[in-house]
């Protein structure tokens, strides 16, 4: 299983000093960070479009092999709720996503908690995906985890979202609907017993391709939780 772990983000002052050396620019945080990471989760890709020359210019600043994954705009979620408005904002962002070449890894969908599971408006939104492009959805009403709304992802090829944020009851299950794997580990803290606990299922689910990202917080835990899970994980797939 190929595996990319890192951080919902980068650009962060709060973590110089932890993680960033403290005299460095904000301009060269990427560059750094892809040299520590190999994965990136895009937020601001939901607040802002991205534009194809920023894009590209994160493609240029990260080596061979680094994954970027971006969060789909709110456009497509919470105001057109994945339906039929949704698709210029999907044309303008993966035409965008295209910049990143080989670096692209998922699309991620999170959806808003007051839209309802519905699969038949996720098919006819998978309708609009092309081939080639990994989507992801992270669903934040539990009406959506249901066998047909599994069948509709699989049958697309496209990822269920793994989202721990320490509530059982709403987050969801670990449903390996296609090729790869989508992990968002939101706490602020994970101890080595729980990353190990998440380091076994994850890689015992079947994925070809895993992308696990750890939560941006002020302290700068993250960038240290995702290379401690790296260790983990190691481990774990050597007792394997």
């Amino acid at each position: 299983m190929n595996v990319w772990v890192g951080t919902s983000g980068w650009s962060y002052d709060e973590w110089k000093g932890s993680f960033y050396p403290e005299d460095l620019p904000k301009a060269r945080m990427l560059e750094y960070y892809a040299g520590q990471l190999r994965s990136v989760e895009v937020n601001n890709t939901f607040y802002r479009m991205p534009r194809k020359e920023v894009v590209r210019g994160w493609h240029d600043q990260t080596p061979e092999g680094f994954s970027f994954v971006l969060k789909a705009s709110r456009r497509i979620t919470h105001q057109a709720k994945l339906g039929d408005g949704a698709g210029d904002a999907l044309d303008f962002l993966l035409a965008s996503s295209e910049e990143l070449g080989e670096k692209r890894g998922p699309i991620l969908f999170q959806t808003p908690p007051w839209l309802k599971g519905d699969a038949g408006l996720l098919r006819s939104f998978l309708d609009r995906v092309p081939a080639g492009v990994r989507a992801a959805f992270e669903f934040r009403s539990t009406s959506w985890f249901t066998d047909e709304v599994f069948t509709a992802l699989g049958d697309r090829g496209a990822a269920l979202v793994v989202a721990d944020t320490g509530d059982t009851e709403k987050d969801p299950p670990l449903e390996a609907t296609g090729p790869f794997g989508y992990a968002r580990l939101r706490r602020t803290e994970y101890g080595d017993g729980l990353l190990e606990s998440w380091a076994t299922r994850l890689s015992g689910a079947g994925w070809d391709d895993l992308w696990v990202f750890f939560k941006h917080e002020d302290e700068g835990t993250g960038p240290r939780l995702a290379r401690r899970f790296l260790d983990v994980l190691s481990g774990v797939d050597g007792e394997g």
